[in-house]
């Protein structure tokens, strides 16, 4: 398997992840065909598919075929790994000449990312149950 720093430098290949992350947090969906990612992406067909190999390969995505359709969703485990390495890098000791000045960057990033995954899985709630199981 090729190495995940690999696969996940590729622009293209990023862009696919953040597309299919955007379709799947959508319940009503059951994968984005090849022929979505082409039109959403402005990328020949041949191309996106040689991309998607390769992010199948690294387990990034699953697919679901589904006679001579293929549709693919994002399967983010793989990127833990990457997750892992970063976290020392984003930790205040990792600022040791000024660590004040980086902890409000980093505080205001991790609420914005808080409060994303707030609002999608209050969305994704209201969506299945309805209003009244998000209050």
């Amino acid at each position: 398997m090729a190495d995940i720093f690999d696969v996940i430098a590729d622009g293209t290949r990023r862009d696919i992840l953040r597309l299919l992350l955007d379709r799947d947090s959508d319940p009503r969906s059951s994968g984005t065909s090849v022929s979505q990612i082409v039109s959403e992406l402005g990328v020949s067909q041949p191309t996106i598919s040689k991309h998607l190999k390769v992010l199948r390969e690294a387990e990034l995505v699953t697919v679901r075929e589904e006679g001579q359709h293929r549709y693919y969703s994002l399967s983010p485990e793989p990127l833990d790994a990457v997750d892992d390495w970063l976290v020392p890098f984003l930790t205040a000791e990792a600022y040791d000449d000024e660590p004040a000045a980086a902890l409000p960057e980093q505080a205001v990033a991790a609420a914005e990312l808080v409060g994303r995954a707030a609002a999608s899985a209050k969305h994704a709630v209201t969506s299945v149950f309805g209003k009244r199981a998000a209050r």
